[in-house]
């Protein structure tokens, strides 16, 4: 999931509103516009544990909470007494105060630090705003270091934009011309759903002539996933990744 693009709400509460739909944030399962919070929340506790725990334990290179600090949290939600918790975990209920304290502190840390960093980049210059890197399994390396006005240019130089679908003139030789066109072409694939290969090629056929390569080049760049067998595919959206 993009955290950049869901608010303090939406990340507590574990869903949010996708072309007016809510949607969950954990299996993207989606629901008439008009359902209510308890059925979401029913389905947030039966499926994921609920909203705190998915919380939690989401998978994101973003939650850095070591598996100790990830129980004392999930403890700390059902309320439990610090001597209790001591029992529990057979410390002193002192330490266990101290923990609570160490979190607090790191809430504040981090409170601090979003309030400074919006209020820097907030006004930053959208010639040196970076692209949205979809969810990978590692870290993004300098590959990625794209602004917008760089994929802009980019992007007027590889695609006829004449056409519908966009057509590609030729395949670029720079790596981040690639990824840049790349992020360009995945685009023309619907989000949240699954495809067989041949509709995944019937999307790529009228952008350029070799699509079998852009289907391996967005696979390997983890614009799309697909099951082992190749059966299905899939649109990866950014980090929701990062």
């Amino acid at each position: 999931m993009d955290l950049t693009k869901l608010t303090l709400t939406e990340l507590q509460r574990g869903w949010t509103f996708v072309d007016q739909q809510p949607t969950c944030l954990y299996c993207e399962h989606r629901w008439p516009a008009e359902t209510s919070a308890p059925t979401l929340q029913a389905h947030l506790d039966q499926v994921h544990g609920g909203p705190i725990t998915a919380l939690i334990d989401l998978d994101s290179r973003y939650n850095t909470l070591t598996a100790k600090q990830r129980d004392l949290l999930k403890a700390f939600a059902t309320g439990v007494k610090d001597r209790e918790l001591a029992e529990q975990t057979g410390v002193t209920a002192a330490t266990i105060r101290h923990q609570k304290f160490t979190f607090r502190e790191k809430a504040k840390q981090a409170k601090l630090y979003l309030a400074t960093y919006q209020a820097v980049f907030a006004q930053t210059d959208p010639h040196e705003r970076l692209l949205d890197v979809p969810q990978h399994p590692q870290d993004p390396d300098d590959r990625w270091l794209i602004t917008e006005d760089q994929a802009a240019k980019t992007l007027q130089r590889y695609f006829d934009f004449s056409n519908d679908p966009i057509q590609l003139k030729r395949w670029p030789k720079k790596q981040k011309a690639v990824i840049v066109v790349l992020t360009r072409i995945v685009e023309e694939i619907p989000a949240h759903q699954q495809f067989t290969e041949p509709q995944i090629n019937a999307y790529l056929r009228p952008i350029y002539f070799d699509y079998t390569m852009v289907r391996r080049f967005l696979i390997e760049y983890h614009f799309l996933q697909r099951t082992p067998d190749g059966t299905a595919y899939w649109r990866i959206v950014p980090d929701r990744k990062d």
